[in-house]
């Protein structure tokens, strides 16, 4: 590991890094990891290449928020659990206190925009699910089987639709990926430079599925809608591969059924997300806020993001074996193209049929995924766009 400062490794200069960091990464997670290795490796030199590329590999192993989890993976070499969490509250305070605030002024203050504002930012959350299809599938499904894998998956959830439905597509891709997929065969890597004991890691592995396997029982028993909101976003960011877009169809399968919100305050929030700089996660911020005002959005918040700390620091002291197993990987690729799945079914419902009601709205989808795919805007541009054509087409 290169050689840092002593400041380097105080908790509350790391946590004034990534909160510059959070208050400027625009574009998601594949821009926020191209950020880091820029902050971290060529110009602080925290890290050396080949780490930050293991690290980077850790991330996408495990379901979860994928720049946070890198993130929090440096704070933790850095300064252990305190760097961790100084990290990860510096990149993920900017977007979800936005967030949160935009929550109050759309649901609590009234009528804070006007209705075709919010159809534009449906419009716009429609070209970014679409965007995010065509940047995964490539990546993701790369062969004819998993083409075919996710096609399938996608079918699947638009014949059984909901929770249940969505978490059988996500198993039975990993059975499937062990069965069919040719495993990718990894070499041997460096040692990480983070110290976490075996010992270690088995306890925070316990909690995750601890709290994975309790939180429903517990919340059945209470009756406690929070404690229900908690379980739901915790369960989510257990199930996420692939990246923050694949939390879309978890979450409102889960929110929007259950009367928590309806479909279209669901949308505009989630293409309000894409104007803030930060993780993709802290939907989750403007969703619980939406729901149960600034306990609820903190509560979500802490749920989404808690497995992947649980299951980064319980998974790294045993990442040189784990990353050698050819059948975990091939079962890791099938979950992927089962999600891409996922997401594609989502893109037709709820999120195209609820955007797209007459030619012009597919229309004004097709020229905002212009934009983001040829013009190459920022998508914060092309959300507030959005919502200015919205409110001038009068809908």
């Amino acid at each position: 590991m290169p050689e840092t400062s002593v400041d380097d490794r105080r908790p509350w200069v790391i946590f004034l890094v990534f909160l510059r960091l959070g208050l400027t990464s625009f574009g998601g997670p594949v821009a926020h990891l191209g950020y880091f290795r820029e902050e971290f490796v060529s110009r602080r030199r925290w890290l050396s290449e080949a780490a930050y590329a293991e690290l980077i590999a850790i991330a996408q192993f495990m379901p979860g928020a994928a720049s946070s989890k890198v993130g929090m993976a440096i704070g933790l070499a850095q300064a252990g659990y305190r760097g961790a969490l100084a990290a990860w509250l510096g990149f993920t305070l900017p977007s979800a206190l936005l967030l949160m605030a935009f929550a109050y002024g759309l649901v609590l203050e009234g009528d804070a925009l006007a209705s075709g504002a919010l159809h534009g930012l449906k419009i716009v959350a429609a070209a970014i699910v679409a965007q995010a299809v065509w940047g995964m599938a490539p990546a993701l499904c790369p062969d004819t089987p998993r083409r075919v894998l996710m096609l399938v998956a996608a079918a699947i959830a638009l014949l059984v639709p909901g929770a249940v439905g969505q978490l059988a597509v996500i198993i039975a891709a990993g059975l499937v990926g062990t069965a069919w997929l040719v495993p990718k065969v990894q070499g041997v890597a460096d040692p990480l430079p983070i110290a976490i004991s075996r010992r270690a890691g088995a306890l925070w592995l316990g909690i995750f599925v601890l709290l994975l396997a309790g939180l429903p029982l517990l919340a059945h028993l209470l009756n406690s809608p929070l404690l229900s909101m908690f379980e739901v976003f915790y369960r989510t960011g257990a199930l996420v591969f692939g990246g923050g877009h694949v939390m879309l169809p978890l979450l409102q399968a889960e929110v929007v059924p259950s009367g928590w919100l309806s479909n279209d305050l669901f949308l505009a929030g989630y293409g309000a997300t894409q104007a803030v700089p930060g993780p993709l996660f802290t939907f989750a911020a403007f969703l619980g806020t939406a729901m149960a005002g600034w306990l609820g959005g903190l509560l979500c918040l802490l749920a989404i993001f808690a497995p992947s700390f649980l299951l980064l620091v319980g998974v790294l002291p045993f990442w040189a074996r784990l990353r050698t197993r050819p059948r975990l990987q091939a079962a890791m690729a099938g979950v992927n193209a089962g999600v891409v799945g996922l997401l594609l079914a989502t893109l037709y419902q709820p999120v195209g049929t609820a955007a797209v009601g007459n030619l012009l709205d597919f229309a004004l989808v097709l020229l905002a995924l212009l934009a983001l795919m040829v013009g190459k805007l920022p998508p914060w541009s092309v959300v507030l766009a959005g919502a200015l054509v919205g409110w001038l087409a009068g809908y």
